[in-house]
Formats: C-alpha cells, structure tokens, sequence
C-alpha cells in the first residue's frame, strides 16, 4: 500500500513538471513530494507498529489463558487473516484440551469407583484367607471360606466386566449391532432369568406383548437393558406385589413399559436413579447401582428414550421408547 501510494505521488509530480516546465517549481514540487512521502511512511509504519504491538499482545494473552477475541474485532487485511487463522487455530487448541481434560477426569472418577467398589469384596477375602489359617480348623469351615472366597471374586468379577462395558458404552466405544428381532425375542428371556428371583421375594411377574411386533436393535444388549430395569423393579417391590411388562407399537416407535406396585421412589432422588454407582434408599446390600444407568446407555445409543415416574408407596413406571427409524 505504501509503495503504490509513493509510485502514484512521484508519478504526478514529475507529470506537472513536465508540464510546467518551470525549474523552480519543479524543485518545490519535488521537496514537496519527497516531504508527503515521508510523512505517510511515517504514519503507516507507526500504524503498522501498533497493529503489530495489539498482535503481540494479544499472543501474549493467548500463552498465558488461551484467550480468544471478539469476531467482531476482526481486522482486514494481512494482519486480519492472520488473525483470523490464529483464533482458529486457538479454538481447536481449546477444544482439543477440554476434550482431553473431560477423558482425564473420567478416567480418574472410572478408577476410583472401581477401587472403592472393589475394596469391600477384597476385604472379604483377605479375611477369609487369614481365617482359613487358624490351627485346627475344621474341614468344613474351610470349605464355607473357600466357597465365600469363590463368591467374591465371581462378584469383583462380575463388577469389572459391567463397569468395562459402561465406559465403553459412555466413551461410544461398544459397537450395538441392528438387527431385526421380535419383541417376544427380547422380553421373553428377560423374564426367564427373573422368574426365580420373582418367586423367592414373592412378586408376580407378568409381560403383555402385542402381536407381531418387530423393532430394530440389538438383541442381546437391549434384552439386557430391560433386564435390569424388571430386576430394580422387582428388588423395590414387596411380598405379594406384582411387575408387570406391557409391549405395544405405533408407526413412530415400539414402547415397552414396565410397571410395578412397589415402595416408590421419592421426587429428591429421582433424578440421580440412571447416575453410576446410585442407590436408592431400601436398596439390596447386593445392588452396586449401575444396572440401570447401563440400561440407560444401551437404550441412548440406539437412538432410543428411557423415562421414568414414579410415587412413594404406590409404585414406579419405566417407559422405554425405540425408535422406528
């Protein structure tokens, strides 16, 4: 800009010269010229030292708090691009160490719940162990401590596979295959493996499935879902309660909605029941509280909804809604 600006000056100059043809007004023309250019390079360079001065500050600030500018501060030119291209570059920066912090953070919180829920069945064997050493044991105390031994590790176990498998499902990590299967295909085996724990407490356990309903999902992790929402069901519902499953279907979405007459759940803990590692008040010494935020995960990343009501002493309602397309 400022040699165009010099290029054109002189040019003019020496045409009105030229022109003139006067010597002296030719020489008055020309210190003129020579003053005008200087004092414009004087002033663009001072406002080029002060855009310059503004950038480095603002690098500065950059370093120090990843700090971006307003959009609407925008410059043109050279120094705006290259402004532009530095906000850019500060935004996927930024981005980028949130994502990165957000993952360290879930890590840290994954290992911590898994060393405290841990720590108790460990106990339980260390324990056991130490018990079994007592001189003159009898042979069938140690089988007992053996046997309890074996029922803690199946459970430590049990507890590092479902907590494996919920980070995968929370990171997006657990591939969920679509698969065309009959509501029959997944309620029906929920049901089967409940039907015991459903005698031993004394509750009636029932399922209602419309006919000829089919849905897109993945069989075995969805029944699994269900599974364990009949399963809190079942633990929250007194002797001679009932759980009841009802399957029906519209052109937007297959419903499963499953019912029980229970204890209830009270409107300050409703909100935290699909939250890791939560347990309800009345809740089995057994439950570790992941059951259903699992559940939760597997109906989300198929694009589905879970929703639940419920009131103290009448009972709780689970409706899962799965999507058609």
């Amino acid at each position: 800009m400022e040699l165009k600006l010099q290029i054109i000056i002189i040019g003019l100059t020496f045409i009105l010269c030229f022109v003139n043809g006067d010597v002296n007004a030719t020489c008055f023309l020309l210190g003129a010229c020579v003053l005008l250019i200087f004092v414009v390079s004087v002033v663009f360079h001072n406002k080029r030292e002060k855009e310059v001065e503004k950038m480095i500050t603002y690098l500065m600030k950059v370093q120090d708090g990843l700090e971006l500018p307003e959009l609407s501060q925008m410059k043109e030119g050279r120094l705006g691009i290259l402004q532009s291209e530095i906000y850019k570059l500060v935004a996927v920066l930024k981005e980028q160490y949130s994502g990165e912090h957000k993952q360290k953070k879930y890590l840290v919180d994954l290992l911590s719940d898994i060393s405290h829920q841990v720590k108790t069945p460990m106990t339980a064997i260390t324990l056991m162990s130490d018990l079994m050493k007592t001189p003159n044991l009898s042979e069938e105390k140690r089988i007992e401590y053996i046997h309890k031994i074996d029922s803690q590790i199946d459970k430590i176990t049990w507890l590092i596979r479902n907590l494996l498998t919920l980070s995968q499902l929370e990171a997006d990590m657990l591939p969920l295959k679509s698969e065309t299967v009959s509501a029959e295909e997944l309620i029906k085996p929920a049901v089967a493996a409940l039907e015991v724990m459903a005698d031993v407490r004394n509750v009636e356990l029932s399922s209602k499935i419309e006919p000829n309903i089919t849905l897109k999902c993945d069989r075995q992790w969805t029944t699994e879902a269900v599974e364990n929402i009949i399963k809190n069901c079942i633990e929250h519902t007194k002797e001679e309660g009932w759980v009841d499953i009802n399957v029906s279907q519209n052109n937007i979405y297959t419903q499963i909605v499953i019912k029980d007459n229970g204890v209830g759940i009270s409107k300050e803990n409703l909100p935290y029941i699909f939250d890791r590692f939560y347990k309800a008040p009345g809740s089995s010494n057994n439950s570790v509280g992941i059951g259903l935020s699992m559940s939760k995960q597997i109906i989300m990343r198929q694009s589905g909804i879970i929703d639940v009501k419920s009131e103290p002493g009448i009972g709780t309602e689970f409706t899962i809604k799965l999507y058609r397309k």
